[in-house]
């Protein structure tokens, strides 16, 4: 929480700075500046964190923004992202990905492509993973993904998704949990394609700060191994739901739940849903608890303290199981955070949040601080 205090006296810093003229005319344009139309918008957010893992890392990110129709109003916004990082061990992160709508909303594509060169720790599988025996494993990764959609009717969304993956891991500890637990399939890695269907219903009034509406968003991947490991077939399944109310002109209510299922005979343990992240189920180390099925829900409350600020709570509940859920299982996570709208005609916003989660026996409460571009759902 010292984090969101210190960041908040920074940014009104900053705000002040601003109105006197003492930052950088580009840099004002960038997050400063008001302007009302729609032309495309650029924004760079540096990134710099540190972890005894990777010493200090570097790097940045960019956002640009652009309507594909500058006369019709209800055609939502473009963008191009761009994030890369480097750090002082020699690990980095690569990321491009855009978001496309075509005049009126007609069609909407998204295209990523990335590539991880990263530690990560292994916690076990299942919904009581202990934070004792993590297991530092070399992770690379890369991953690119597509999908296509038309607007069949009002508000409903017919499509595909597609996209292929590789995975190469490499345990640090021989005798460590990756390396002898039998739970975990596939530890080496593997290359997969895959294509499926999609699903969406949307009819948010925006799509950068919803204050009303709905999406349901589901697809299925059906998944074939390749190359070394083309034996491998099945299939991973989304379902991710949210609802926005506006109780006010300066308060949003928001609801989202998400369910993921891995589908097959095998269970490749990179290929597992995942708990936490910056966007649901904040505070926990993503990774430290996965299975073969996962559901977690959130609310939202949003305030819109000026044209340029806002700050939100949150509080959401999930878990991860392998075959059957239990509610006694479900794990708490609850937070805030600051949002400063660097364009305010497109609803664009830097992320900071922190987020508080579990307390296991024997350990630390478990919690995290993120900064990211956009809402979190």
């Amino acid at each position: 929480m010292k984090k969101l205090i210190t960041l908040i006296i920074f940014l009104s810093v900053i705000q002040f700075a601003e109105a006197q003229k003492i930052i950088p005319k580009f840099i004002r344009k960038m997050y400063f500046e008001k302007d009302t139309s729609k032309r495309s918008s650029f924004v760079i957010l540096p990134v710099l964190t540190s972890a005894p893992e990777t010493g200090i890392e570097a790097g940045g990110a960019g956002l640009y923004s652009f309507y594909t129709d500058t006369i019709n109003r209800q055609t939502r916004v473009s963008n191009v992202f761009a994030y890369a990082t480097i750090t002082a061990k020699g690990q980095n992160r690569l990321n491009l990905s855009t978001n496309y709508w075509t005049p009126e909303n007609k069609y909407h594509y998204t295209a990523a492509i990335g590539y991880i060169n990263f530690p990560a720790d292994f916690y076990g599988i299942g919904n009581n993973t202990r934070k004792a025996d993590a297991d530092h494993v070399g992770e690379k990764r890369y991953k690119f993904t597509l999908t296509a959609e038309k607007l069949m009717a009002k508000n409903l969304y017919m499509g595909f998704v597609a996209g292929a993956l590789n995975y190469d891991y490499k345990p640090e500890n021989p005798a460590g949990i990756f390396a002898t637990s039998p739970l975990v399939e596939n530890r080496s890695g593997g290359s997969f394609a895959y294509i499926g269907p999609s699903l969406v219903f949307d009819n948010r009034n925006n799509n950068t700060y919803t204050t009303r509406g709905m999406v349901v968003n589901a697809y299925f991947n059906a998944m074939q191994g390749l190359f070394g490991n083309n034996s491998y077939n099945g299939g991973f399944l989304n379902i991710e739901y949210a609802q926005f109310f506006s109780l006010s002109k300066a308060f949003v209510l928001a609801f989202n739940v998400q369910e993921q299922n891995l589908i097959g005979g095998r269970s490749p343990f990179y290929l597992l849903p995942q708990m936490g992240s910056d966007e649901l189920m904040r505070g926990y180390y993503t990774g430290r608890y996965r299975d073969r099925n996962y559901i977690a829900g959130q609310s939202e409350l949003r305030y819109r303290i000026s044209e340029r600020f806002g700050v939100v709570g949150f509080i959401g509940t999930g878990e991860v199981f392998h075959t059957t859920f239990n509610f006694d299982a479900l794990k708490p996570n609850y937070g805030g955070g600051v949002r400063y709208f660097f364009d305010i005609e497109k609803g664009l916003s830097v992320r900071f949040d922190y987020g508080i989660g579990q307390k296991a026996p024997g350990e630390q409460r478990q919690s995290g601080f993120y900064v990211g571009l956009g809402q979190a759902f």
